[in-house]
């Protein structure tokens, strides 16, 4: 199998990365990986694509200290591959992090070229024409209200005041396009004179989301995967964790101060899970992480979610394993039908 990994630099990735996970995982288990940044594509005139690519050099690492020490060493292979020939192409570049400083142009890129590549037999993943519809957290409003907390999406500061009091006056704001919980604030009742500042401030970098705030929220979140519309499972376990605030901060996110835990998932979280699975199956979204506080979703993340190596911890279980097997079974599926299959069904099959 050839697979590509899009990611925002080589660079920039780092041990703990559920995609420096997968990739290592696919290179032991016999498969010839590439790392891809999305200012490395070329849509040539002979209609092919082809991109810089860089891999490992070898075929067998026991650590992921190792493993990303090759890639991003002298020793890595760099080749200008035919991305058109690729067997998989996931796009894990997070289009919220570093490719808003400077980068604005890279936001969409991957996506572009990732909708030629499908043209061309490559399984992408997930599909490109849905992430492109889903380049901001508006993209939770298109799933049922049941398994949401009311929310509003505005820039006007008597609105959100107003919805602010209609919640009782206790709203999370955040801004409509981030990541790694940037900007987010709890507005309380006692603070509602400060409304008109925390907008502002959100406001700078666009729309403002107003979300009612759900008092379980003050004991963290649990991040459940789920993979071609399921719940990822593998061994009998299933790939989640818990993310827990510390000292009174309301983001749970890790790189915002959370603690991990081990996840204690319940009925009403499946149901969650369920609940969403028909679109995640319909938007071909073939590797997802839920952000779930009780019964309610708080995020869906369709962009490299990442903390599959944290749910290995607490489960004791490799889940990059089932993923790029995965991967193995839709390969083999496009090699019956000659790679002629549509991605979005493809993706999550």
């Amino acid at each position: 199998m050839k697979l590509g990994f899009v990611i925002n630099s080589v660079k920039t990735e780092e041990v703990g990365y559920t995609t420096t996970r997968l990739a290592m995982t696919a290179t032991n288990m016999g498969h010839e990986v590439w790392y891809i940044s999305p200012g490395d594509f070329s849509y040539a005139s002979d209609d092919k694509l082809y991109a810089d690519a860089v891999g490992p050099s070898r075929s067998n690492f026991k650590i992921l200290k190792n493993f990303l020490a090759d890639v991003q060493g002298a020793k890595a292979r760099k080749e200008r591959i035919c991305a058109s020939e690729l067997d998989i192409l996931m796009l894990r570049n997070d289009p919220a992090g570093e490719e808003g400083e400077g980068r604005s142009w890279a936001r969409s890129s991957a996506i572009q070229f990732g909708r030629v590549a499908v043209r061309h037999g490559v399984v992408v993943l997930n599909d490109p024409s849905s992430l492109g519809r889903a380049m901001n957290k508006m993209y939770l409003q298109l799933f049922p209200e049941e398994v949401r907390p009311k929310t509003l999406i505005s820039r006007n500061k008597a609105e959100i005041r107003s919805f602010a009091k209609e919640m009782g006056g206790t709203v999370v704001l955040k801004p409509l396009q981030g990541s790694g919980g940037q900007g987010v604030f709890l507005l309380r009742k006692d603070d509602i004179s400060n409304l008109n500042q925390m907008v502002e401030a959100i406001s700078r970098d666009g729309y403002v989301i107003a979300q009612e705030y759900l008092p379980a929220a003050a004991d963290g979140d649990t991040r459940l995967f789920m993979m071609n519309g399921y719940p990822l499972r593998y061994k009998n376990r299933l790939a989640a964790f818990r993310r827990v605030n510390l000292g009174g901060d309301i983001r749970s996110n890790l790189h915002a101060g959370g603690k991990k835990m081990q996840a204690e998932i319940t009925d009403a979280m499946l149901h969650v899970a369920e609940v969403v699975r028909p679109k995640l199956v319909q938007d071909g979204m073939f590797l997802v992480g839920l952000d779930i506080v009780g019964d309610k979703l708080m995020e869906i993340n369709v962009f490299s979610p990442g903390g599959l190596g944290s749910a290995q911890t607490f489960e004791n279980v490799n889940f990059s394993v089932p993923v790029i097997e995965a991967l193995e079974r839709k390969v083999e599926y496009m090699k019956f039908y000659r790679r002629n299959f549509d991605n979005l069904e493809m993706a999550t099959l």
